[in-house]
Order: structure tokens, then sequence, then C-alpha cells
């Protein structure tokens, strides 16, 4: 997968977890990196934006359009997290987690649209995850979210496909990142609280920030021309597999 030299990428949310895994990955493939994210990209060419600003989102996009003279690929990363029933999510943070969740990745969509139709190569990844088809407890608002991406993912790309802009998805299990031991340090038991979680991975581990970087990469490599449409999980199986032991 080495068909990115020359191509420019933007990652949202790319300073930390999956998107500077993503950011990396890209880089070291050869791509221009641009990291639109609410904090600085210690490694990559980056631009403060919050996706939840319309504004901030053009302005961003504008600026790395004016720097690297094109954008091919745009990876929708950027999002936060909840945790809860429908009882216990007020409705302040609904309308805080889909607009950022869900329209943030439409603010960016729309403004690199115009862009990824100049590209030979265009494409967008957007990061799901297993909630959006798998039922876990208190993550109503997380898994309609990220249901919502999903079906946005399907719905832009048979809006695009004709253009020859490819849009897939990726869902990602459990994976290891300063988001999920955030999680893990609210807990009493944190060193027990992570391994709860590791067991009940089918492989006994949580996904690696770089495993789901690699599979976004090979959604957006241009030698895969036939892939639009999809979600790839990257999840250990925890989705689709039912190990029963003894």
């Amino acid at each position: 997968m080495s068909g990115f030299a020359g191509l420019t990428v933007v990652v949202s949310g790319g300073s930390s977890g999956i998107g500077a895994a993503a950011a990396d990955a890209f880089a070291e493939r050869g791509a221009n990196v641009a990291v639109l994210d609410l904090n600085e990209s210690p490694g990559h060419w980056s631009r403060k934006c919050d996706v939840a600003d319309d504004n901030q989102v053009r302005l961003a996009v504008a600026a790395t359009a004016e720097h690297f003279g094109r954008i091919d690929v745009l990876v929708n990363n950027a999002g936060i997290g909840a945790v809860g029933t429908v009882e216990e999510n007020s409705d302040k943070q609904w309308f805080r987690v889909l607009d950022v969740n869900v329209l943030g990745m439409v603010r960016l969509a729309r403004a690199c649209l115009p862009h990824l139709r100049e590209s030979p190569s265009p494409a967008i990844v957007n990061t799901s995850s297993i909630v959006a088809t798998t039922g876990l407890v208190n993550r109503a608002l997380y898994s309609a979210s990220k249901g919502a991406v999903q079906s946005l993912t399907l719905a832009m790309a048979a809006d695009h496909v004709g253009e020859g802009i490819r849009v897939n998805c990726v869902n990602p299990g459990t994976a290891d990142t300063p988001w999920v031991q955030r999680l893990l340090d609210q807990s009493d038991d944190p060193a027990a609280e992570r391994a709860r979680l590791e067991a009940r991975q089918p492989t006994g581990r949580l996904v690696t920030a770089a495993e789901v970087a690699n599979a976004i990469v090979y959604l957006a490599d241009p030698a895969n021309k036939a892939l639009t449409g999809t979600s790839l999980a990257v999840d250990g199986g925890t989705a689709g597999l039912r190990i029963v032991k003894g």
C-alpha cells in the first residue's frame, strides 16, 4: 500500500488515538497529511478545528488546500463518547454528541467535496464503531451516533459513486486509546476493568490504534477502487464471533 505519494490526506481528530495512528500511517506511505483537531499534532502539519463549528471547518479545509494545493482523502475521525442509557443522557448531551459525531462529518465532507472532485483518487473514510450494529449496555447515545455514521456512509457512497468518490467506514471494536483509558480510570479498579474488557474480546486483547489505522489506509488506498459503501470491522471478532469454551 504505497499509492499515496503526492496525495493529501485530511485527518480529523488526528492528534491522538486512532486519528494520530492514521496520520502516521498515511505519512509513512508518502502522503501529505493535514491534521484538523482541537489540539495541534506534534508530527504533522495541523490546523486547530472544532468540527462542531462550520466556519472553523471551512477555514481549516481552505488552509489545507492552499498549503498543499489539493485534497485527495478525508478521514472523518473526530468524535466524542458518551456513557449511559436513554434515561441517563440529557438532551444537551444528545445534541452535543450528534453535533460532533455526525454533523461534524457532514461539515467536513461538505467542505472537502469540491476538492475531492478534482482528485484522481478521491476517498472518504468515516470512523464508525461496532456499536453501530452490536448492542452494548450503557451506550445508547454513542451507539445512535455511530449507527447514523454507518447509514451516512452508505448514503454518501451512493450519492458520490458517479463522481468516482469512494466512501467507506471502519468499525473499530474496543481500542486501546487514551479515551478508553480515561473511561477505565473512572472505575473503582482500572486494572480489573481493563482485564474484564480484554477477557470479552475473542482475541483476549484490545484492538490497537495502529490496527484500525491500517484498515483506514486500506479503505482509502487508490488500488482498491472497487471498495465503496463498505463497513470494515476491526474488532478482534467481537461483533461476529461467539466463542464457547468447554
